[in-house]
């Protein structure tokens, strides 16, 4: 491999150590009397399909990595995210009322929510507005998104369980169980008085 100039090194430096694009007026002012089109030539050619290369952007010039390597430098962050029990039942209306308004994801928990839960679920993408309902005061409404889908390893909102399935993975709380049973119980027990009389 030929040696480069001791000017061609010196743009090479002074581009290299920059941390912006600069014009070739900008390279002047810091090597002085030097050929610099003659030696960006130079250095466009002897950095052409290495791992980075010299480009000229807006009569600016830098260096960047070769388009064809950027996918190895990028770096997914898995962020784990622990949600908090309201972020979890409210993710859940969303997915089996979809679309769904606050108000009504009030009615099913029982205790109303914060604004934070739903920016919760909007932040990690699995969440979205999704219209305003055609009634009175036009509440807004949520839906889960593809990203969600994506997240659970869903193909589509059929694919959620059904109540069985939640029954049968032991998830449903037992004491909804007992209280399904206890009002069936009391119901047979109502209509056994009701025939005595």
């Amino acid at each position: 491999m030929r040696e480069l100039a001791d000017d061609v090194r010196a743009v090479e430096a002074i581009l290299f150590a920059s941390e912006q694009p600069l014009s070739v007026q900008e390279i002047a002012d810091y090597v002085g009397e030097v050929d610099i089109p003659a030696a960006l030539k130079e250095l466009a050619d002897h950095y052409g399909g290495r791992g980075i290369e010299l480009v000229e952007r807006g009569k600016r010039w830098h260096f960047q990595t070769a388009p064809d390597l950027a996918h190895f430098l990028r770096r997914e962050k898995d962020e784990s995210r622990k949600l908090s029990r309201a972020a979890i039942e409210t993710l859940a209306i969303i997915a089996y009322q979809d679309p769904v308004s606050r108000a009504e994801i009030e009615a099913i928990r029982g205790v109303q929510i914060s604004k934070g839960t739903l920016d919760v679920l909007m932040e990690a993408g699995w969440v979205r507005p999704a219209g305003r309902r055609e009634v009175p005061g036009r509440p807004l409404t949520y839906a889960t998104t593809a990203t969600f889908l994506q997240h659970f390893g869903l193909s589509s909102r059929r694919d959620l369980p059904g109540i069985d399935d939640l029954k049968a993975a032991g998830l449903l709380d037992p004491i909804d169980a007992a209280m399904e049973q206890l009002g069936g119980a009391d119901q047979l027990e109502l209509e056994s008085e009701a025939e005595e009389d």
